[in-house]
């Protein structure tokens, strides 16, 4: 009897330990359907707002494409060259006398620059034309007693002899004035030299010696440097295969034109000609090297400045061009999304020829007065709805602040 007691406690207890067990398992099967049911809403949910995002037009800015005339240039960096540049050196030795320039000033040729003292030279000039004219006088008396040889001669008064050495004697003395009348050319050379002038016409540097030292005709430095700055000229190099056309252009007398810019490459300093080329082409750099000159009336150049040089080569006429932005690249090659009259836009594969000052050239693949997406690009696909901005329209800042916020 005790033991059936017992067998009808463990039923009971294991009876009530296999509900709670069940009664468990139902609980977290129901907590996982409604995790999932939930998790399955929010991402449908946040799908749809996904779509419904995506779907919403975005504002961009807009640009037409337009019929030009492009200047097609080949561009390189240049070096602004004067076309003649004169170290002005002394002749002779001496004291620096007087300097007759300013540091920057414009000079002439011909013009004094210098004054080295000029006594020295003066008294070696007087003793050259002293010793001159002391031989003079002794060819005159030689050929006043030649001439009365001569007649005692046609006496026979007088032996041959003492005519021909008289005659000999004449000719010595004609010698003796050819000499001195070089030494007095030359002391007069000399003196000139005390007289520093300008070689050319340009402009003075720095001086390179002060007033009241002595100069040697053997010193290595100058006086002055005189540049000449009108005309100026650019040296700058094409690559070897643009020299072919540039040359058939320029030995068939055509004019080049060639524009200065500075260093930013924004600003025009001067519009000059091709003058010349070089006879080779540089076998380490695979360049040729040619020459630009220009008036340079307003001296906006200056030597040993750095410039960007624009070589004309070509004008395209009535070309479409659009702004350089506006142009993706993709396996296909270039594209741009054209917005059309629904403000869809559309991709449409386009044919490139060159670009100049931010804009390129359309062969194909685009009409004038089409417009083109040049802002925005990055959230574009194709038949997307757009709010088109035109370029430089007043309320275009206002429309690119609200793209900024919708991104």
């Amino acid at each position: 009897m005790g033991v059936f007691m017992s067998y009808k406690k463990l039923s009971a207890q294991y009876s009530r330990g296999s509900v709670t067990a069940v009664v468990v398992l139902l609980l977290l099967l129901a907590g996982g359907i409604y995790y999932y049911w939930s998790s399955s809403t929010k991402k449908d949910s946040s799908a749809d707002a996904q779509k419904k995002r995506s779907a919403k037009p975005i504002s961009v800015v807009t640009a037409v494409a337009k019929s030009s005339d492009v200047n097609i240039s080949i561009n390189s960096l240049g070096t602004i060259v004067p076309t003649t540049t004169v170290t002005v050196k002394r002749l002779v030795d001496g004291q620096l006398m007087k300097i007759y320039f300013h540091e920057g000033q414009n000079v002439h040729a011909g013009e004094n620059l210098a004054l080295i003292d000029p006594r020295p030279y003066e008294v070696a000039l007087e003793q050259a034309e002293g010793v001159l004219a002391k031989d003079q006088a002794l060819l005159d008396n030689a050929r006043i007693d030649l001439k009365r040889y001569e007649n005692l001669r046609a006496q026979n008064s007088v032996s041959t002899q003492v005519y021909d050495t008289q005659k000999a004697l004449v000719h010595q003395y004609e010698g003796s004035i050819k000499v001195d009348r070089a030494a007095v050319k030359n002391a007069q050379l000399q003196l000139s030299y005390c007289r520093i002038t300008s070689p050319i016409s340009g402009r003075v540097g720095l001086r390179l010696v002060d007033l009241g030292n002595i100069v040697h005709a053997s010193d290595q430095n100058g006086v002055v440097s005189v540049t000449t700055l009108q005309p100026i000229t650019a040296l700058f190099t094409i690559p070897e295969d643009r020299v072919a056309a540039v040359m058939q252009k320029f030995h068939s007398n055509q004019k080049m034109l060639v524009d200065a810019y500075d260093r930013s490459d924004i600003n025009k300093l001067q519009s000059g000609m091709l003058v010349s080329a070089d006879n080779q082409i540089d076998p380490a750099t695979g360049t040729l090297k040619l020459r630009a000159e220009f008036a340079n009336k307003e001296l906006t150049l200056f030597p040993n400045q750095f410039v960007n040089i624009h070589l004309l080569t070509e004008t395209l006429h009535n070309a479409i061009t659009i702004p350089q932005v506006a142009l993706q690249y993709g396996s296909k090659g270039g594209f741009v999304y054209v917005v059309d009259s629904n403000n869809s836009v559309h991709v449409r594969d386009v044919k490139t020829a060159s670009s100049q000052s931010g804009n390129i050239v359309i062969e194909d693949g685009l009409s004038v007065g089409e417009s083109v997406v040049i802002d925005g690009l990055d959230k574009l696909k194709d038949k997307m709805k757009v709010i088109p901005v035109k370029k430089d329209a007043p309320s275009e800042q206002g429309h690119k602040n609200k793209f900024k916020k919708e991104q």
